[in-house]
């Protein structure tokens, strides 16, 4: 057997998920723990490499689809987290050891990890034709120019999924109305900086006045509501849009997606990124207006980014050009310590963060 020094071995601070849950997450539905790592990547038995590769985490990606995973589903597109286990998602780290020929020590890499200081990734998949997130990892051509923060968002799962359903499923024309809920998200905020670049009319709904003033004076929309204040969102929507929605891109779904089904015009398309207003009800609630898609002849799809992936290539290339030129503005909405980690992701169900929701475990 092998002899491991103890000095080889270093504190790991996780984040460990309690149990499968109903209704809204709380901070006490996940625990911290400190263990030990060996900063070392293990030979396979019978080997002396593997394909695995030690990361140290950085940043850390909070997203409203990892609510999903906190409870069994039949079919869930990401697996469910384990109890007892670290939470997992896309993150962005810095390779300390690798057994994998793709992946050297010193590289930035984005993909799947662990919610804790470092993280040991068993045979990682670098093909972006693929559609199992959970195993991607993804290597970063790093300049200091762009913050590696970004690959959690903008250049990472939440903008190819802007990309993907704005691009791809909604087939936008010069000229049409858009209509984006959840506006000033991750995925929101981009959804409408592409609209515009298109030059067409654009329309957010938020949570707050603060992030109407985001939408209107920062990403460009050429107007904004905040839904709580507003008491007939039918109505809303008319006043908004007198000539109808050519496309609405669907992250809030429930009574949202029911008022904007009679405001949409006829041959409209909807793309269904998330409906993250049904995530933390026991039954989801029903529709009302779905007749509407047959009348109107809309075009409903649901989609998930890593569908898509295999366009990651065309999409970074055009990504850094906008940042470069100035072209997409882009707001995170950080917190330092991974301690923090829990606070940060159930806020996002309660709209406390104004922007995309980044948890910074260590800048190198």
């Amino acid at each position: 057997m092998e002899n491991v020094s103890l000095v080889e071995l270093v504190s790991n601070k996780q984040i460990i998920f309690r149990d499968y849950i109903t209704g809204f997450p709380k901070e006490t539905d996940m625990v911290s723990r400190t263990g030990t790592i060996r900063l070392k990547v293990p030979a396979k038995e019978g080997s002396s490499s593997s394909n695995s590769v030690l990361v140290k985490n950085l940043y850390l990606s909070c997203d409203p689809y990892m609510r999903l995973r906190m409870k069994k589903v039949d079919d869930p597109y990401v697996p469910a987290f384990t109890p007892g286990s670290p939470i997992s998602g896309y993150g962005v780290a810095k390779v300390l050891d690798s057994g994998h020929p793709d992946f050297n020590e010193g590289d930035y890499v984005w993909g799947f990890t662990g919610w804790e200081q470092y993280s040991l990734i068993d045979n990682p998949q670098t093909c972006l034709m693929m559609n199992k997130p959970e195993t991607l990892l993804i290597k970063i051509k790093h300049t200091t120019d762009i913050p590696l923060s970004y690959y959690t968002g903008i250049l990472g799962m939440p903008g190819m999924t802007a990309y993907a359903g704005f691009y791809e499923i909604s087939s936008p024309k010069k000229g049409e109305y858009v209509f984006v809920s959840a506006a000033s998200g991750a995925v929101g905020q981009l959804v409408g900086q592409f609209a515009k670049l298109m030059g067409c009319y654009v329309v957010g709904s938020v949570g707050s006045n603060q992030k109407v003033d985001l939408l209107k004076n920062k990403f460009g929309f050429d107007d904004a509501f905040n839904y709580k204040e507003e008491h007939d969102w039918v109505a809303a929507l008319k006043r908004y849009f007198p000539e109808g929605i050519d496309i609405y891109f669907e992250n809030v779904g429930g009574k949202m997606l029911d008022a904007v089904l009679p405001n949409m015009r006829p041959h409209g398309r909807i793309a269904a990124s998330g409906l993250i207003s049904q995530y933390n009800l026991e039954k989801p609630e029903g529709f009302h207006n779905l007749f509407l898609l047959i009348t109107k002849r809309i075009q409903m799809e649901g989609f998930v980014a890593p569908d898509y992936y295999h366009l990651y290539p065309k999409f970074l290339e055009m990504m850094k050009q906008y940042i470069t030129d100035g072209k997409i503005v882009y707001v995170e909405d950080t917190v330092e310590g991974l301690e923090n980690a829990p606070a940060a992701l159930v806020g996002l169900f309660t709209g406390r963060n104004v922007g995309k929701q980044v948890v910074v475990v260590a800048r190198e």
